[in-house]
């Protein structure tokens, strides 16, 4: 499975932006996607993630309210989208798509686009 993030950027605080993510390759084996981001000296951190057919989202606590993600499926390409609102500076982080093709966990991961808020 190959993933490819885009939509990352630079927005001022209580701004938004909307990150996507094409995988493509084993997209039938694929059985979550989420996003991760890492912000500077801090640890990797599960932001959201969906499950392959939409059913079961989940956030973390601190984007709740603020985060949307959501999933598409065309042919054999599947889209995940990270729809964030309200941002804030502690958001600033790089966010890497990711996806599951077992149960094992995401074992599949893009080079990350970087999203910078600025206050």
């Amino acid at each position: 499975v190959h993933l490819a993030e885009s939509g990352g950027g630079s927005v001022q605080a209580g701004g938004s932006l909307k990150l996507s993510c094409a995988a493509s390759g084993s997209t039938l084996d694929i059985v979550a996607m989420g996003w991760f981001r890492q912000a500077p000296g801090k640890e990797r951190e599960l932001v959201a993630h969906i499950t392959s057919n939409g059913d079961l989202t989940q956030y973390t606590n601190s984007v709740k309210g603020r985060f949307t993600i959501t999933i598409s499926s065309e042919s054999v390409k599947k889209n995940v989208y990270l729809e964030m609102n309200s941002l804030k500076p502690e958001d600033t982080a790089v966010y890497y798509c990711v996806a599951a093709t077992d149960n094992s966990g995401y074992g599949h991961w893009g080079q990350g686009t970087q999203v910078i808020v600025s206050s």
